[in-house]
């Protein structure tokens, strides 16, 4: 079907634009000059640089820069694009310019007119007024920030809160389960399974610390810096306006960056935010290798716990069921550590006043947020809610485990606790037959020494 077309112009000359497009010049320029992946903005990053936009005009509105009429109806233009009302307006491929002019240009357009169909005529401009007081170099970085915040802080902190508190129940649930412990995949001393799902918790806990901790630095905006971050054709009173305008429309606390040169040519904090986002797909990613290590099996692998089934695992072997849900989060978080490599490098990039690799740097970002939030909070629900111990299996490899002799130290020392485990593990015999045989040790100081539960606690014998 044949597509009808406007000519709009810009500072290159004429351009011609879809009839029904609400963009313009510059947005169609980017559109035709960088038809590279295909993949657009995601939703969280436009919804940011809505609510900067109308922050932005509100705050110039009230400083007199805009009428009370152009900057309401830019107001209600740019929350109608945080709403995600024209999402299907922004049509700027995430690989453009480095600083997300073209977006921010596209937002502008998009903005300007839904604007003139508000009032029904055409006095905004998009860079007159709906870009008063701001370059894309300080809007593309805020919304980095804005988005990336808000998503850890919506998204991803939820997640990984459920996460825990789901391993903080079967951490009680199974403390009196007693199994054998393992350091390089080899037997060692038994552990209780409550203890291991303790540690889990404590590990995803420790994540939300990073991430909150990341978040506060992602608070930090660059809004009011302009071109350079000198501020220019800006007024100083704006960015302190707009940004109590993002903090009340979030419900999340955002500040003026202390120092907009940094601000704007560097993104440290950025990829600070990032490593926090990569240290937690790591922890994700031990947790979830080790319930599919645990589960292995039914016959050939170590099968100490039960996983829930999900789906049928084979389309060939009848009855296979696999654990389906460790193995898409271990993607989760694999992607996850190849984005924090992608931002690394763009963070790199801060060449003078502007770093030149922001847009694929917040693509990678929100990817890395949604990735982890959505895995993690599918394996709560569909994988570690129902987990269930084999007690019977747990017990049968603990009483084969030769690592149990450890507790003989202290009463028949080093050297012959290594020859007890050693016989045992050739033999397939229990420590304890094997100490009886040899008649080391009997009775009750025996079973003090092999009494498993205290072996899994600090403690000398008597």
């Amino acid at each position: 079907m044949a597509v009808d077309y406007r000519i709009e112009k810009d500072s290159l000359g004429d351009v011609r634009v879809p009839r029904g497009a609400m963009y313009g010049a510059q947005t169609q320029r980017a559109f035709d000059n960088f038809p590279i992946s295909g993949q657009r903005f995601s939703r969280r990053f436009i919804q940011a640089v809505g609510l900067i936009k109308a922050a932005a005009a509100q705050a110039n509105k009230e400083l007199g820069h805009l009428s009370a009429r152009a900057g309401n109806a830019i107001a209600r233009a740019a929350r109608e694009v945080a709403e995600g009302k024209w999402d299907d307006q922004f049509v700027v491929d995430v690989y453009q310019t480095g600083s997300g002019t073209s977006t921010n240009m596209n937002a502008n357009e998009v903005i300007a007119r839904r604007s003139n169909e508000i009032l029904k005529a055409s006095s905004v401009h998009p860079n007159d007024q709906v870009n008063f007081g701001q370059s894309s170099n300080d809007v593309i970085p805020t919304a980095m920030h804005v988005s990336g915040r808000v998503a850890i802080e919506e998204e991803l902190i939820p997640a990984l809160r459920a996460l825990e508190k789901a391993f903080r129940k079967k951490a009680r649930a199974f403390d009196r389960v007693l199994k054998s412990g393992r350091t390089h995949l080899m037997d060692a001393t038994p552990v209780r399974l409550g203890q291991e799902f303790a540690g889990y918790a404590t590990q995803v806990a420790r994540s939300v610390s990073r991430l909150r901790h990341a978040s506060d630095e992602l608070a930090e905006l660059a809004l009011g810096g302009t071109a350079v971050g000198t501020g220019i054709n800006t007024d100083p009173r704006f960015a302190t306006k707009a940004i109590a305008k993002i903090t009340k429309a979030t419900g999340i606390k955002f500040r003026e960056a202390e120092d907009h040169f940094e601000a704007q040519g560097s993104k440290d904090a950025f990829v600070s935010a990032s490593g926090a986002l990569n240290v937690c797909a790591v922890a994700l990613m031990k947790i979830a290798d080790d319930i599919r290590w645990m589960a292995s099996g039914p016959t050939s692998g170590i099968g100490e716990i039960l996983l829930p089934a999900v789906q049928p695992g084979s389309s060939i072997m009848p009855g296979k069921v696999n654990p389906v849900m460790a193995e898409a989060l271990i993607m989760a978080c694999a992607r996850t550590m190849g984005n924090h490599v992608t931002v690394t490098i763009g963070g790199s990039r801060g060449n003078f006043e502007l770093n030149v690799m922001m847009p694929v740097m917040a693509e990678a970002f929100l990817e890395s947020v949604k990735l982890l939030a959505g895995a993690s909070r599918t394996f709560t629900t569909r994988c570690v809610e129902g987990i269930e111990p084999d007690r019977a299996r747990a017990q049968e490899l603990l009483e084969r485990n030769p690592s149990i002799a450890t507790a003989l130290n202290p009463y028949i020392g080093y050297d012959r606790a290594t020859e007890i485990a050693k016989q045992s593990a050739k033999q397939g015999r229990s420590v304890r037959e094997v100490v009886q045989e040899r008649g080391l040790m009997k009775g009750a100081e025996l079973n003090r020494a092999l009494d498993v539960r205290t072996m899994t606690e600090p403690g000398l014998p008597d």
